[in-house]
């Protein structure tokens, strides 16, 4: 687990330095069914946000449910269905994996909708 953790800290640092985001938005902590995959994606999401906090990147958190309504305008919308609809708002034909990379798209265009509204 600890090189893994290294390991995805060095890559979100390099993609930072090459992509020079503006921001962070990240998926609020959910209730896991099992107890040990929530750990490790409580983790994750902490070398995400350090990451992020340690580039001078504001970071925003928005929960499953709101990044679900979003992106499909159901707040209970399937993996499925929230795959399909960034694929569709991105132009993306291909399948999108893994789903991981599907959700951190969704939630960045969670955040994009949301900071239009404002």
């Amino acid at each position: 687990m600890p090189r893994r953790l290294e390991r995805l800290y060095t890559e979100l640092t390099a993609a930072v330095d090459a992509y020079r985001p503006e921001c962070c938005a990240v998926e609020t902590i959910f209730s896991a069914r099992n107890a040990r995959t929530a750990l490790l994606l409580g983790h994750a999401r902490g070398v995400v946000i350090l990451t992020a906090v340690r580039a001078g990147l504001p970071v925003f958190e928005y929960t499953p449910m709101q990044i679900k309504r979003a992106v499909t305008g159901k707040g209970r919308a399937t993996k499925e269905q929230v795959g399909f609809m960034v694929r569709r708002l991105l132009g993306i034909r291909e399948p999108i994996t893994p789903d991981d990379a599907s959700d951190a798209l969704a939630a960045a265009i969670c955040h994009l909708l949301r900071r239009s509204d404002s």
